[in-house]
C-alpha cells in the first residue's frame, strides 16, 4: 500500500465520510495486515492519516507492552489532545494497573505536554475503576502550566470521585494541588450524571479553601 492507495481508500468513502467510517476501513486494513508505516512522515498534515497510522499500526500488535513501545517511538507525533485521547480506543490488549503506572511515572515527567497528558489519561481505560488505583493515581497528580494536561488531571480526579466519593473528597479537601487543577477537577464532577447530587454538594464546599 502507498499514500496514493490510502488516498483512493478515504475517497470511496464519499465526500461526507466520519470517523466511523473511518474507523471501519482501518479496521479492514488492520485484517489485511496493512503496513502503514508510509504515513508516519506525514500524520501531521491530515487527522485521517493520524487516526489510520496508529489503529492500524496497533491494532496489528499483540502485546500491550509492545503497544506501548509503538506509542513511544512515535511520542513527537502526539500534538494535540485527540491525538492522545484517541488511543485509548487503540489499545486492545489487556492493561494492568501496575504496568500502567510505572509508565505513568515516567510520562508525567516528561517535557512534551500531550505525552503528560497521555500519563493521565491511560487510566481511563477502566484501570481507575480498581480498588487499588486510588493511591497510586493520586500520587501522579502535580501541578502543571499546560492545559491539556491540567485538564486531563480534572478530568481523572472526577472519574476517581464517580468509584470512590469519599476518597477524592478527603484528597481534594487536603492536597496541595493549584486550584487550576481542583477547580476544574470540581467542575467536572458537578458536571457528571454518575455523582449524586450530595456529593456535588460536597464537593462545591471544597472551593471555600481557596477563596
Amino acid at each position: 500500500m502507498t499514500i496514493e492507495d490510502i488516498k483512493k481508500e478515504y475517497a470511496n468513502l464519499g465526500e461526507h465520510y466520519i470517523t466511523k467510517d473511518v474507523d471501519r476501513l482501518n479496521k479492514r486494513l488492520i485484517k489485511q495486515k496493512e503496513d502503514v508505516s508510509f504515513l508516519k512522515d506525514i500524520v501531521l498534515s491530515n487527522q485521517e492519516y493520524h487516526r489510520t497510522y496508529f489503529q492500524v499500526s496497533l491494532g496489528q500488535i499483540k502485546k500491550v507492552e509492545d503497544q506501548f513501545k509503538f506509542i513511544e517511538d512515535n511520542f513527537s507525533l502526539l500534538d494535540d489532545w485527540w491525538h492522545v485521547d484517541q488511543l485509548l480506543q487503540f489499545i486492545k490488549a489487556n492493561l494492568e494497573l501496575d504496568f500502567a503506572y510505572e509508565k505513568a511515572k515516567m510520562y508525567t515527567y516528561s517535557s512534551l505536554p500531550f505525552v503528560r497528558r497521555w500519563g493521565y489519561v491511560l487510566f481511563l481505560k477502566n484501570l481507575v475503576k480498581e480498588e487499588s488505583a486510588f493511591d497510586k493515581i493520586v500520587n501522579l497528580l502535580k501541578d502543571d502550566e499546560e492545559y491539556y494536561v491540567v485538564m486531563a488531571e480534572a478530568w481523572l480526579i472526577s472519574y476517581l470521585a464517580i468509584y470512590n466519593p469519599e476518597k477524592t473528597f478527603s484528597y481534594l479537601s487536603n492536597c496541595s494541588l493549584n486550584y487550576s487543577i481542583v477547580g476544574r477537577a470540581i467542575q467536572k464532577i458537578c458536571d457528571s450524571f454518575r455523582i449524586s447530587s450530595s456529593w456535588k454538594d460536597k464537593f462545591k464546599t471544597i472551593r471555600k479553601r481557596y477563596k
